[in-house]
């Protein structure tokens, strides 16, 4: 198989000779003329280089014959080799995609374009499944990991030069050239005017030192030495690829291109890396001339960053990943649960060590250890001390536990104290007092007649224990021991009683209800409500209080009143209907205090006259006797063309009925109302437009005309429908009055008609519960054939 590799690798170089000379030669005559002064090969297209080497595909000349040929036109190497060149570019743009190019271009280096590829299916076949997953399968999924060469990297001084790379040699000094060579297949390299230099399988250094001499023996004296002046620069250009071969449990086994700065993890990635079914990550051998020259752990790169297993590879080398030896589960509170590979000689406590150690909360005094035996499982516990000696087997799966959402020494007081909390029972802390001294103290509204403390009994049931605190804390009675989880509980005097509150309502600028204070007065609460406002009545303030005392019999009264006068600085003048009530006097919890208006205060209050008036606008009521007639005197009466009978006036926003026809000629009319706050008044011009709306063929706005009457708007209308309820038929006018037809027995009066109306012409109600010609029918039919039956029965 080697051999028919390079056999076929060798015909391909012949050829990509053949075309580069026939080319020379076919352009010899063409490119005479510029000799002198430029290159041949300069002077080409890529157009014509690309035609020409199409061309010298298809000739039979063998390589010597071809480089005779262009020796005797008069080719130089460095023509040949720039040919060589542009050829080789030209190619790899046509046959390389652009995906696969890969060049530096601060060192001019290119990867080789056929190296192979990974898949998509490889690089995605992510398990999203929950089951537990084998450590470091995840590895080789990551796209964005794939261990590609870095170009960038000074060439390393023991690669192996091999055929198809390339060499640049700078030559700088005393003396000055460069040259650009390929290392042929029979593994030399050629500088023009010099014997062949092998190279081939030497290391970079080697190579590099080899071809300084031929160079000094070639012309180049002193190149290389100290105190010559002259120096020579190689590096390696463009690299070659190798093949490698990955056998055994990987998950694509098969030979793969790679770069020869390739490593062994950059062809592992290519494979999809071991198979996570059957593959080891610890057992990875680099085969080299049938010989392993490298073991590969991968559990060294992942947990500590350690690449020196990531080794460099050569060409023909096969890398071959066996099966695993043993695989174990951990499971439970750990912090990474997994599938991992277990070596000869190694512990749990390793295996720990793979899976990060215990997490915070795990119990770790005992390991669950489920175990194959060869007829069934069994079940093991593993202590902690037995974790650096225990050694595991394959198919073991272990399961930590979680601690106990238990204390084993925590005591617990709650309520009246200072440092309420958790605390350790511990030698000096064992008692209900030592507890309390160690809180800071009971606090000042602590309830002292009664305590009380929650035990856990030896069943985990609870019972309470309650006792005289006050007396304990003074030493009258024994001081109570403490035990694991108890937990002591003092209540404070307000968790005994309602919450303290007291209200204030009225004429206050913020009346609330608020947090009772003791020694609180009447005037305290008056300031925290804001003070008064403007329309209060210091004078009476009232003050509601509950009956607290129990008595013997009903009492009829079912509050405690107290009246004050409060001036407006907040001091109480006086008394009244009780002279026992002192300046001192303070509010109890749940006292209501009110604060009353002055009868004769109120706030503004405004009504809006506009349209047809001498002078529209907002006008203040001054009088709780204030009418309609008495805003429109105000504003300077009605313009000419102000139209009576359509005057609107509303009140909070709804359209009031109204005549204001006869508030104005009299003013003592009920229709003459009393004004309200925010109540409108709207005085428009005759309006000469009458709507028709409803059951009429086509309702529609006609024009006023004197001499109609009802009916001759219908008809303006297109005349009723066959749906439309004639005798509903009304009239809205434009001041919100409503007139309707009259109607007595067989003769109906219709509603005026005055300019701005609405006639409305109101449509049937739909009859759902009338029967269909079927019910009809049915019903007829039912009706004759019990009738029927009933004769027979009256003949019998």
């Amino acid at each position: 198989m080697r051999t028919k590799d390079k056999l076929s690798h060798f015909i391909h170089r012949i050829r990509s000779y053949q075309a580069i000379f026939l080319l020379i030669i076919l352009t010899g005559s063409y490119q005479a003329s510029a000799q002198a002064t430029r290159s041949r090969v300069d002077q080409l297209s890529d157009e014509e280089v690309q035609n020409f080497y199409q061309r010298a595909q298809a000739s039979g000349l063998s390589e010597a014959q071809i480089e005779q040929a262009a020796m005797s036109q008069g080719y130089t190497l460095d023509d040949i080799a720039k040919m060589r060149k542009r050829i080789a570019t030209i190619r790899s743009q046509i046959t390389r995609p652009s995906s696969q190019t890969s060049t530096d271009k601060q060192t001019g280096r290119t990867l080789p374009y056929d190296l192979s590829r990974r898949t998509d299916s490889t690089t995605m076949r992510r398990d999203t499944s929950k089951k537990l997953r084998v450590f470091g399968a995840s590895l080789f999924e990551n796209a964005n990991l794939s261990f590609e060469p870095n170009l960038r990297i000074a060439t390393p001084r023991n690669y192996v030069v091999g055929p198809d790379d390339e060499i640049k040699i700078d030559i700088s000094g005393a003396s000055t050239g460069g040259f650009e060579l390929k290392v042929s297949p029979d593994g030399t390299v050629k500088i023009p005017d010099l014997a062949p230099i092998f190279v081939s399988g030497l290391t970079f250094e080697q190579a590099e030192q080899r071809i300084i001499d031929r160079l000094r023996k070639g012309g180049y004296q002193g190149l290389g030495t100290a105190g010559s002046g002259t120096t020579a620069n190689i590096t390696l250009t463009n690299i070659r690829s190798i093949r490698v071969t990955l056998v055994g449990e990987v998950v694509r086994p098969g030979t793969y291109t790679i770069s020869s700065l390739g490593s062994a993890f950059n062809a592992l990635y290519l494979a999809g890396g071991p198979n996570p079914e059957t593959g080891s990550f610890r057992k990875i051998n680099v085969i080299r001339g049938n010989r392993v020259v490298r073991t590969i752990d991968l559990y060294d790169y992942i947990l500590r960053a350690d690449q020196r297993d990531n080794i460099q590879l050569r060409d023909q080398d096969v890398i071959r990943v066996a099966d695993y030896e043993a695989h174990v589960e951990l499971t439970g509170q750990i912090r990474r649960p997994a599938i991992f590979e277990v070596l000869p000689g190694e512990t749990l406590k390793t295996v720990l060590g793979f899976a990060g150690g215990f997490a915070d909360d795990a119990y770790r005094a005992a390991i669950t250890l489920r175990r194959n035996t060869s007829r069934e499982r069994r079940i093991l516990t593993i202590t902690e001390e037995q974790l650096g000696t225990f050694v595991p087997q394959g198919g073991d799966k272990y399961e930590i536990g979680k601690i106990l959402e238990r204390y084993e020494n925590r005591i617990q007081v709650a309520g009246a104290v200072m440092r309420p909390g958790d605390y350790s029972l511990e030698p000096g802390l064992e008692t209900v007092r030592q507890l309390i001294n160690r809180a800071d103290g009971l606090r000042k509204d602590a309830f002292t007649n009664r305590a009380s403390i929650i035990r856990e009994r030896p069943d985990m049931d609870k019972e309470n224990l309650s006792f005289d605190l006050g007396k304990l804390m003074r030493g009258e009675i024994a001081d109570i021991p403490l035990i694991r989880q108890d937990s002591l509980t003092v209540l404070s005097i307000r968790d005994l009683r309602e919450e303290y509150y007291v209200t204030i309502e009225g004429a206050v600028n913020h009346p609330d209800t608020i947090e009772f204070v003791t020694n609180m007065s009447v005037a305290d609460l008056i300031a925290q409500a804001g003070g008064f406002q403007e329309g209060a009545k210091p004078n009476l303030i009232e003050v509601a209080r509950r009956i607290r005392q129990d008595s013997s019999g009903m009492r009829a009264t079912k509050l405690e009143i107290y009246r004050f006068a409060i001036n407006r600085n907040l001091q109480i003048t006086s008394m009244k209907s009780d002279s026992s009530i002192s300046a001192e006097f303070r509010l109890q919890p749940f006292d209501i205090v009110y604060v009353r208006t002055s009868p004769n205060y109120t706030t503004q209050q405004q009504v809006y006259i506009y349209g047809e008036v001498m002078q529209p606008g907002n006008y203040s009521i001054f009088s709780r006797e204030e009418r309609i007639s008495d805003v429109i005197k105000r504003a300077g009466g009605l313009k000419p063309q102000a139209y009576i009978l359509g005057a609107q006036f509303k009140r909070k926003g709804e359209i009031i009925a109204n005549d204001l026809s006869e508030v104005l000629t009299n003013s003592g009319s009920e229709e003459n109302l009393l004004l309200r706050d925010q109540d409108t008044l709207y005085i428009p011009q005759r309006s000469e437009i009458v709507s028709v709306q409803g059951g009429v063929l086509n309702p529609s706005s006609v024009s006023y005309k004197v001499d109609y009457k009802f009916d001759d708007y219908i008809s303006e209308a297109g005349g009723f429908t066959d749906n439309a309820r004639k005798s509903k038929a009304y009239v809205v006018y434009p001041n919100g009055r409503k007139d309707r037809t009259h109607q007595f027995l067989f003769f109906s009066s219709r509603p005026k008609v005055y300019p701005g109306s609405t006639v409305i012409v109101p449509f049937k109600p739909l009859d759902n519960n009338k029967l269909s010609a079927a019910e009809r029918i049915g019903i007829l039919s039912l009706l004759t054939t019990v009738s029927i039956a009933l004769v027979n029965i009256l003949l019998r």
